[in-house]
C-alpha cells in the first residue's frame, strides 16, 4: 500500500526544505486533524500502511524526511516494528518529537526518545469527561447489575426481579487511585450521587485533593473503606501490577473494582480469584493486558464483570478532541514553542540543539540554557 500525502499546497523543490513533515499510520483518525494540517501550507501530513515494513522504499523516503510522528497510544492496533523505540529512532535523523493519540503512551520508549532529543507529547485530558461518564456507567451497570439482567432477559425465562437485586451507590464510598484530569471529573459526577470520595494521590497535597472533590489517605484506607474502587493511575514502573492478589484482598468485602487506566496495572488472575471466591462483588473492566481479550478469557464468562474494549475513551466527541489537539500541538512545537503537553522536559536541551541544526535557526518559545 502507498503512503498518502496531504497539503494544502504543492511545494516546489526549492521550497521543500521549508516543509515541516508529519507522519501518522492509517489507524483511525477524526478527519479534523487533517484539516488542520491542511490549513497550515508548510506541513505535510503523509500517512502509511501500519501493515508496512519500516525498511521498505517508501516507508525509509517518509522517515528520513519526517519532524514528527503522530502515534496511536494503543499497544496491541500498533505493530512493534511502528513503536517509537531507538531501532525506529535510529532511522528518523530529522524526527523532533512523538505525539500519541492520547493521555497514555504505552507505543513510546519515553527514555530512547529522551536520549536521543525527541520530545515526546501527549493529549492528556482530551478525553476526559469521555473516560469520566464511562466509568460512572460500569459502576451503575455492576451496582444496579445491568449486564445481568439484560443478559438474563434474553436467554431464560422464570426468574424473580429479586434474583437480580442490585444496590444503590447513593451514601456508598468511593475510592479513586489517581485524581487528575479524568479522576477529578468521576469525583463530581459522583457527588452528584451523593458518594463520598477518597483519592490516593502521591503527586498531590491533601489541599489540592480536596479542591478535586476527594479527601486524601493512604491506600491502606482506601482499600478498607471504599465500597468502589476505580483506577485512574497512569502505567509505569511503580503502578506495574499493582493491584495484586494482596491488594484484592485488603479491599472491603463485597466491594468493586473499576479500571479504565491500563491493563497491567490489576493482575487478571488475581482479580478472577478475587471475584471466585466472592470477596469481591463485581468488576467493570476497560482495559486488558491483551487488547481485545481472547474470547475464552475467564473473565468474560462471570455473570458480574461488564467488559469492555478499552472504549472509555472512544467517543466522537474524544476523538475530534485528541485529533486536533495533536494537530495543533505538533504545529506548535515545530513552529518553535514549548508543547503544552510534554511527556519528557528532560530532552529539552539535546532538542533544542537538534532544532537548530534541523530548522537553522533556533526554536523561539524557549528560555532554557543549554549547557
Amino acid at each position: 500500500m502507498q503512503a498518502t500525502t496531504s497539503s494544502s499546497s504543492d511545494a516546489t523543490d526549492s521550497a521543500s526544505e521549508l516543509v515541516k513533515s508529519v507522519f501518522r499510520l492509517d489507524v483511525w483518525y477524526n478527519p479534523i486533524m487533517k484539516e488542520i494540517f491542511e490549513a497550515n501550507p508548510e506541513y505535510r501530513l503523509t500517512t502509511l500502511a501500519a501493515d508496512a515494513g519500516a525498511d521498505d522504499a517508501t516507508s525509509t523516503a517518509v522517515l528520513r524526511e519526517a519532524h514528527a510522528y503522530q502515534i496511536s497510544s494503543a499497544k496491541d492496533e500498533t505493530p512493534l516494528h511502528w513503536h517509537a523505540h531507538a531501532e525506529l529512532l535510529a532511522k528518523t535523523p530529522n524526527l523532533l518529537c512523538v505525539s500519541t493519540s492520547g493521555a497514555g503512551y504505552d507505543t513510546v520508549d519515553v527514555d530512547a526518545c529522551t536520549n536521543a532529543g525527541v520530545l515526546v507529547m501527549n493529549q492528556s485530558g482530551a478525553n476526559a469527561v469521555s473516560v469520566a461518564e464511562h466509568t460512572i456507567g460500569l459502576m451503575i451497570s455492576i451496582s444496579k447489575r445491568l449486564g445481568e439482567s439484560d443478559r438474563r432477559l434474553r436467554s431464560e425465562t422464570g426468574f424473580s426481579r429479586e434474583s437480580l437485586m442490585g444496590n444503590e451507590l447513593c451514601g456508598k464510598t468511593l475510592g479513586l487511585v489517581g485524581i487528575g484530569h479524568i479522576g477529578r471529573r468521576v469525583a463530581k459526577l459522583a457527588r452528584a450521587l451523593d458518594m463520598r470520595i477518597l483519592a490516593v494521590d502521591p503527586e498531590l497535597d491533601a489541599p489540592t485533593i480536596a479542591e478535586r472533590g476527594a479527601k486524601k489517605v493512604d491506600l491502606e484506607v482506601l482499600l478498607a473503606e471504599s465500597d468502589v474502587v476505580s483506577l485512574h493511575c497512569p502505567r509505569d514502573e511503580s503502578t506495574e501490577q499493582m493491584f495484586n492478589a494482596a491488594i484484592f484482598q485488603a479491599m472491603k468485602p463485597g466491594a468493586i473494582f473499576i479500571t479504565t487506566a491500563r491493563g497491567g496495572i490489576h493482575s487478571e488472575p488475581a482479580l478472577q480469584e478475587a471475584l471466585e471466591t466472592g470477596h469481591l462483588a463485581g468488576a467493570g473492566l476497560d482495559v486488558w493486558d491483551v487488547e481485545p481479550p481472547p474470547l475464552d478469557h475467564p473473565l468474560l464468562a462471570m455473570p458480574n464483570v461488564v467488559a469492555t474494549y478499552h472504549t472509555a475513551g472512544v467517543t466522537h466527541e474524544a476523538r475530534r478532541n485528541i485529533a486536533s489537539w495533536a494537530a495543533e500541538q505538533v504545529i506548535h512545537t515545530l513552529d518553535g514553542h514549548m508543547p503544552t503537553r510534554l511527556v519528557n522536559p528532560e530532552a529539552l536541551p539535546k532538542y533544542i540543539l537538534r532544532y537548530e541544526k534541523v530548522f537553522g535557526k533556533k526554536p523561539a518559545g524557549y528560555k532554557t540554557k543549554v549547557s
